[in-house]
């Protein structure tokens, strides 16, 4: 018998979790869920202030949190990143990789440092933080890679440079589970949501985000608590025989 309950499982307290792409949207939201789960949180994105008001949100909720301004393109930043969390906190346990950026140009007229630009962001800049983190990262520790569905399906609209970032995250997410989780005991993961009730679908007309929804089973959006169970789950014991897997929660677009 065992005392550890299937709640228990999903429960993250006295571990660190650091999550890039924190000043808003998605990020913002996941740490807020890893520190409802128990975690202390360091948080990372290039705008300070964003970061502080995100900050004082989990602060309220009982939790530790630091504010790291990291520019993930650069892995001197990176390895800055973890070292600063690793002084603060004594370790890291979940890194959760969201920073992106994304564009919408016709592959005909996209300049090569367009293309780089997000390549830069969101596949790089995923790889050069899940090294610097890796370094330190204990036994049991969880990387949960945040992808995207076109990175399964087509999009309506010109995003070549981010549907190859979000479908390169997939590949590096096998390969770094192959390397890390027997040696390292380092679980991988890639998480790949749907469009979420966010800033970002807030700023698409009707008619665009319409055309995004048409192949949904469900039929709407995700909302943030949706994509934060999800990260919780990955994150947390209660995947610990998962890794090297692509969790899709775009209700049922990337299953047509």
């Amino acid at each position: 018998m065992t005392d550890t309950t299937i709640i228990d499982r999903f429960r993250l307290d006295g571990r660190v979790a650091v999550v890039t792409g924190a000043g808003s949207g998605l990020g913002a939201g996941f740490a807020r869920a890893l520190a409802d789960a128990g975690a202390d949180v360091a948080i990372a994105a290039r705008r300070r202030d964003r970061l502080e008001e995100v900050a004082q949100t989990v602060r309220e909720m009982g939790r530790a949190c630091l504010v790291v301004p990291t520019d993930v393109t650069d892995p001197a930043e990176c390895d800055n990143l973890a070292a600063a969390v690793v002084a603060e906190f004594g370790g890291i346990d979940v890194l959760v990789n969201n920073a992106g950026i994304t564009t919408s140009i016709p592959a005909s007229r996209e300049l090569p440092e367009q293309f780089r630009a997000v390549l830069d962001v969101n596949l790089f800049g995923a790889y050069w933080t899940a090294q610097a983190c890796a370094r330190v990262m204990p036994q049991g520790s969880s990387i949960v890679n945040i992808s995207s569905m076109l990175g399964l399906v087509k999009s309506s609209l010109p995003q070549a440079a981010y549907s190859s970032s979000k479908a390169g995250m997939f590949g590096l997410t096998r390969d770094l589970s192959n390397q890390w989780s027997g040696r390292k005991g380092i679980r991988v993961n890639a998480l790949a949501p749907g469009f979420v009730d966010t800033e970002m679908t807030e700023e698409m007309s009707e008619e665009t985000l319409s055309e995004f929804l048409r192949g949904c089973s469900l039929g709407r959006t995700a909302t943030q608590g949706e994509i934060d169970a999800a990260v919780v789950f990955l994150a947390s014991d209660a995947s610990s025989y998962i890794t090297g897997s692509t969790l899709a929660v775009d209700g049922g677009t990337s299953g047509h």
